[in-house]
């Protein structure tokens, strides 16, 4: 039997074919678990048992001090490994180059990851506030010291950790990754990245240098916003195995039918990202536009630019608009990092706390909600679920939707907004 875990050799088994080129990432998320498929089924069964039997041939039974669970050759229980979220490892091993590992949440990932990392110093900027939860628990337990994401290299030590979220949640605006993993590696840190803002089809932060990829698979590995997860991905062999031992004890596994979701949910994820990012971008030029038409870039700018009434009405209830496709100054590393699109969130300053508050609940293809990445377009008041951020941000995931539906859904909550 093939092995459970490891990287996918899909890759390489179409390589070896002449007569077929390097897969696309498209074709990696249907076919990378196809190593794994058995029975006639074309679509992954569902598998609910929690334990699996042992094999019958008493001469292949295996003790529990000879085996390991990278090398295991079949599932004995389902909090180490299992069908569903075998298949879904194998499919994010291929996209994300590296080796995969689910858990039960984003935050869990994040938390695994600095069990096993255990760091004396973490360098952390802005971003989501649950990971500066974790790191706080971590503080808590180990002393772990916060330095700012910026702070001296000198200030870092071996095995310490920088901590960059790129894009950045809620703003949507990016980070040179590549830069920070200088400044970790020329002091023997690491760089763990959270790319759950920018996921396979936009960006992979191991082409800049990342050590450890970090995912919230509930947002754009999901896509369909029922389900949560959490996925770690690093490059060295040892880590895999040491984080995929401590999962077994930490208990934060993946449940089997959040692994069949996840599976299903990849077969579509360039189509979704890569429409959700152009969409976002979109609508984004159509925003910065209006509020600055003497400046406009783009011809979706130039269109908004042309109407004054509209830059009026905007400008009237909106402050600024965020988002990496605005970032023209760091164009140059930003499209090598970035080469399909800027990501799918962007992020909106009302001019008062009263229209941010309101303006969710005059749209019609926004759904008022926390949380990012569906197929539906979303809207927040960001200070619902974020202490942090200022009371006039909304935060913005763009979903499938023809983006100039959203367009003028937005420019009609605008309006109601004047009124």
């Amino acid at each position: 039997m093939e092995q459970l875990h490891g990287l996918s050799e899909m890759g390489d088994c179409i390589k070896a074919d002449n007569n077929l080129r390097a897969p696309n990432i498209s074709t990696q998320a249907i076919h990378a678990d196809d190593h794994l498929h058995s029975g006639d089924d074309v679509a992954p069964a569902m598998h609910v048992s929690t334990n699996f039997n042992y094999s019958k041939d008493p001469t292949e039974l295996v003790t529990a001090k000879d085996q390991h669970l990278g090398t295991l050759d079949r599932h004995v229980y389902s909090r180490e490994t299992a069908p569903n979220t075998t298949r879904l490892e194998a499919i994010l091993s291929s996209l994300l180059h590296g080796h995969a590992i689910t858990y039960s949440s984003g935050l869990s990932a994040v938390h695994a990851a600095y069990i096993y990392l255990n760091p004396k110093r973490v360098a952390i900027g802005g971003g989501y506030h649950g990971c500066h939860g974790v790191l706080n628990i971590h503080t808590k337990l180990t002393g772990l010291k916060q330095l700012p994401l910026d702070c001296d290299a000198e200030e870092l030590h071996e095995g310490d950790v920088i901590h960059l979220e790129s894009p950045l949640n809620p703003t949507g605006e990016a980070y040179n990754i590549a830069a920070y993993a200088e400044k970790a590696h020329s002091r023997g840190a690491y760089l763990f990245v959270d790319s759950t803002f920018g996921p396979p089809g936009l960006q992979d932060p191991f082409l800049q240098g990342a050590d450890v990829v970090m995912h919230s698979g509930t947002k754009y590995l999901g896509g369909h916003s029922d389900m949560l997860c959490g996925v770690l991905a690093v490059q060295k062999k040892e880590w895999h195995r040491g984080l995929l031992d401590e999962r077994t004890h930490l208990g934060n596994v993946l449940g089997s039918f959040e692994g069949w979701l996840g599976v299903r949910s990849l077969r579509t994820l360039e189509l979704r990202v890569q429409r959700q990012s152009k969409s976002a971008s979109a609508l984004v030029a159509w925003l910065d536009g209006l509020l600055h038409p003497e400046a406009a870039r783009s011809s979706a700018s130039a269109d908004a630019a042309s109407s004054s009434g509209n830059s009026k009405i905007v400008r009237d209830v909106v402050e600024r608009v965020a988002h990496a496709s605005l970032q023209h100054k760091d164009k140059e590393w930003l499209e090598k990092q970035m080469p399909y699109g800027y990501g799918p969130v962007f992020a909106i300053w009302m001019n008062s706390e009263s229209f941010a508050k309101t303006l969710p609940s005059k749209l019609q293809y926004f759904h008022h909600a926390t949380s990012l990445g569906g197929v539906e377009s979303l809207i927040e008041w960001r200070a619902m679920s974020d202490s942090t951020v200022e009371m006039t941000l909304v935060r913005v995931s763009v979903g499938v939707e023809n983006w100039e539906d959203l367009r003028d859904d937005l420019m009609n909550g605008f309006k109601a907004l004047n009124k």
